[in-house]
């Protein structure tokens, strides 16, 4: 009755649905798709080994966006799973123990002893199970996952030293000393309801991992698929012994140390392999493959120059990335955030990670020498505008306005252009001309007194214009103001928005001189030209 009751509860978590039908019929057909697509490969190929990566990273962004309470769900089926691993163990363990007594059998003694540390593990793992998810904490910055990882490596030092045992019992039979075994129908038939139990409980363990993956319920799931093939492997020992005596066939009485020793070699095989992965992750090696898929993204996003460095780790069915890109030393602080942004978005549709992106600043190799300018004045945190560069007498001729302090005296805003001045020759070659003009930096709103009939005068001489220059077409929004004791106007000029701003900035720059020709006494103008649609 424990067995059949056993047997129907692992089956029902295999198969069972924890969270309500009705609630979540959508979720179902999703998580059945990931299902599908996972069961193609063997059980013991589906631990979280480098190539398989992508397929636990999509199953857990598809159920994470489709399920709210995925964490809640997640920790009570992975405790469901590892609990339900405990009770199989004692009840394969309580089998086995009973069958080495009666029948004195070396290989269902080392099945047993497997069996028993199978047992351990599946503790380890249930209580690793509940460590694992608990949230990151002051002492434990990336969360608890890498108790999971641990837990595997505990449990392929136990599964050595079993192989270790149950090698030295082998030839200590087989070279040494004899060993009476009394074989018999009932130990082989129950040999094999273990190896049905083992596999119900390896495919329900297997199912949980991949739903949300666990390295821990992943190294239990494999320990149980293999202990399928090692009670196999006893059972044809003891069907050995047994056919050896009952047509006295003395030399068939060595199959069951024989059967231990492939037992033994089994174990080892697998722990090999399980402690490699659990040393990997441990030692946060990364999944093969996914720093370049990384690498690649990143390079592909908008505003990066370059890659310069990615690093990954993993904790439990986490992963960490940190990125080191460069982007161009002119952008802003908003553009470099974008980009981190960006670069945060398409990391996350490979795998779910939490990423930290560092922003280096960097030139670009191709960088036009007013763009180098700019940068350089944007790293002494200098403000500079009307820039312009032309070729003088054989040599390049730069201008600029600099804009310092209102309160700075003319020798600290010297000092300033003229660092600024050996700078832009460092950058563009020695024999460049640099002239500076410094104006104070524009910090105060003050008020101003609208001038109405002088605002009529110049909206009417400009609207008198577009006979002499053709690509003008009128001027509205015309404001004149008084403010500090200087005139200045402002605006919009509409005109064919088919024409090259080069163009539209010559022909401005004509109309303001033209309005203080007209009108001395205003200090400046400031026109906003716009296409004749949009006016």
């Amino acid at each position: 009755m424990l067995i059949f009751f056993l047997w129907t509860f692992v089956g029902g978590l295999q198969g069972g649905n924890f969270y309500s039908a009705d609630r979540h019929a959508g979720d179902q057909k999703a998580m059945q798709a990931i299902e599908d697509t996972a069961s193609r490969s063997n059980l013991i190929d589906t631990l979280p080994a480098p190539p398989r990566w992508s397929e636990t990273a999509l199953a857990h962004r598809i159920i994470g966006r489709s399920m709210p309470d995925v964490t809640e769900q997640a920790v009570h089926e992975k405790k469901l799973a590892a609990l339900g691993s405990v009770g199989s163990a004692i009840v394969l363990v309580s089998l086995k123990v009973f069958l080495a007594a009666i029948t004195g059998s070396l290989g269902i003694l080392s099945e047993a002893l497997h069996s028993i540390l199978d047992l351990v593990a599946a503790v380890i793992t249930y209580l690793s199970v509940r460590v694992a998810d608990k949230p990151a904490d002051a002492d434990h910055l990336y969360g608890h996952g890498k108790i999971e990882s641990f837990s595997a490596f505990v449990e392929t030092g136990l599964l050595l030293l079993t192989a270790i045992y149950i090698i030295w019992e082998a030839f200590q039979r087989l070279l040494f000393r004899t060993a009476h075994i009394r074989p018999s129908i009932t130990a082989i038939v129950i040999l094999a309801l273990s190896m049905g139990i083992d596999l119900v409980r390896s495919r329900a363990l297997g199912r949980v991992a991949k739903k949300y993956p666990s390295e821990a319920l992943e190294a239990d799931a494999l320990h149980f698929s293999t202990d399928v093939w090692s009670t196999f492997v006893v059972v044809l020992g003891i069907t050995g012994v047994w056919l050896g005596q009952r047509f006295n066939l003395p030399w068939l009485g060595m199959l069951d140390a024989f059967a231990a020793l492939a037992v033994a070699g089994v174990i080892i095989w697998i722990g090999s392999r399980l402690g490699r992965r659990t040393i990997d992750a441990l030692l946060d090696v990364a999944p093969e493959g996914l720093r370049e898929q990384i690498t690649n993204a990143v390079d592909e996003t908008e505003g990066v120059l370059q890659t310069e460095r990615v690093r990954v780790r993993r904790a439990g069915q986490r992963y960490f990335v940190d990125v080191t890109i460069s982007v161009p030393r002119t952008a802003s602080l908003e553009q470099a955030h974008a980009a981190s942004d960006a670069i945060e978005k398409r990391i996350e549709k490979i795998v779910p990670a939490d990423v930290v992106v560092h922003v280096e600043p960097r030139a670009r190799s191709d960088e036009p020498l007013f763009e180098t300018i700019r940068a350089i004045a944007q790293r002494r945190g200098l403000a500079i505008h009307e820039l312009s560069a032309h070729f003088y007498e054989g040599r390049l001729f730069v201008e600029m306005h600099l804009e310092v302090d209102e309160n700075s005296s003319l020798r600290e805003a010297h000092r300033r252009a003229t660092e600024l001045e050996d700078e832009i020759r460092a950058a563009a070659g020695p024999e460049t001309r640099v002239n500076i003009h410094i104006e104070p930096l524009g910090l105060r709103i003050g008020g101003a007194k609208e001038l109405k009939d002088l605002s009529s005068s110049v909206q009417h001489f400009l609207n008198s214009l577009p006979s002499e220059y053709k690509e003008l077409v009128d001027c509205h929004e015309v404001h004149v103001r008084s403010v500090d004791h200087r005139i200045l106007v402002s605006c919009h000029c509409a005109m064919d928005g088919n024409l090259p701003i080069t163009e539209v900035h010559d022909i401005t720059g004509v109309l303001e001189n033209r309005v203080k020709e007209l009108f001395p006494q205003i200090y400046r103008v400031t026109i906003h030209p716009e296409p004749v649609e949009d006016s």
